[in-house]
């Protein structure tokens, strides 16, 4: 006889994995005695530790991102969405996108960014790989579109942002101090982000979630160049450009769409 797990073990485990994420969350902030991630590995991921790293006011996008987990950790304990193929596909992906963000922030607490490079790739990749079976099956209902493809949208756009930043505040810990032509690469990176979202907005026909926060990310580094010990002009227009771009591509696909 063909042993079947109890329709309660998977949901179970995501809403323990979000709980997980949740709490880390808090000691990332510094509320529950952590170091506040703008303060750790040196001040690393602080808004002026690297040229493309977005200003403060860029990290309260998490708040809604939670908020978005939670109400899918919620939900999916529901019996319709219990039941649901799509739903079976993608809580084990949703389970190790919630530890793998856990895993960052504890990483980020032990000043360990080469690591946490490492993770947040990792994170990223679970991500497009959600994203990906959430194009292959359509969401049923608004619940489903709000909680899983709006949750995990915003997700993968602000994880991308992070992932250039991350990637950036590893390699800052082998420079003293600004070089000549760092606003160029620093543009270069800037378009690269902006090349994704356009990128995500045409593979997926338009998805508004990755597009809003991906193009938050790139205001925000604007913003945070606008002013500080790393401002800069050209990066402020290039990220403001990127930003435009990839709002209007997924906004401008959408229509063409049946």
């Amino acid at each position: 006889m063909r042993h079947r797990t109890s329709p309660w073990v998977w949901p179970g485990i995501t809403a323990a994995a979000v709980a997980v994420s949740i709490i880390g969350a808090f000691i990332g902030s510094g509320a529950l005695g952590g170091t506040p991630i703008a303060e750790a590995a040196g001040g690393a991921f602080s808004a002026d530790g690297t040229p493309v790293a977005p200003a403060g006011g860029a990290f309260s996008i998490w708040s809604v991102i939670y908020l978005g987990l939670v109400g899918y950790a919620i939900w999916q304990l529901f019996p319709a969405p219990r039941r649901s193929e799509r739903q079976r596909a993608v809580r084990p992906w949703a389970v190790a996108s919630a530890l793998l963000n856990a895993a960052w922030i504890w990483t980020v607490q032990l000043e360990l960014v080469f690591v946490s490079v490492v993770v947040i790739i990792a994170l990223l990749l679970v991500l497009i790989r959600i994203l990906l079976l959430m194009q292959a099956s359509p969401s049923h209902g608004w619940a489903d579109t709000l909680l899983t493809d709006g949750t995990f949208g915003l997700y993968l756009g602000w994880v991308t942002v992070a992932t250039i930043a991350n990637i950036a505040a590893w390699i800052s810990g082998w420079i003293a101090e600004p070089f000549a032509g760092w606003e160029f690469l620093a543009v270069a990176v800037v378009v690269v982000a902006g090349g994704i979202g356009v990128g995500i907005a045409l593979a997926t026909h338009g998805r508004l979630a990755p597009a809003l926060t991906l193009s938050w990310g790139l205001v925000w580094i604007a913003v945070g160049r606008a002013s500080g010990e790393l401002e800069s002009a050209v990066i402020v227009w290039a990220a403001g450009i990127a930003a435009v771009a990839v709002l209007v591509t997924a906004v401008g696909v959408r229509p063409r769409q049946r």
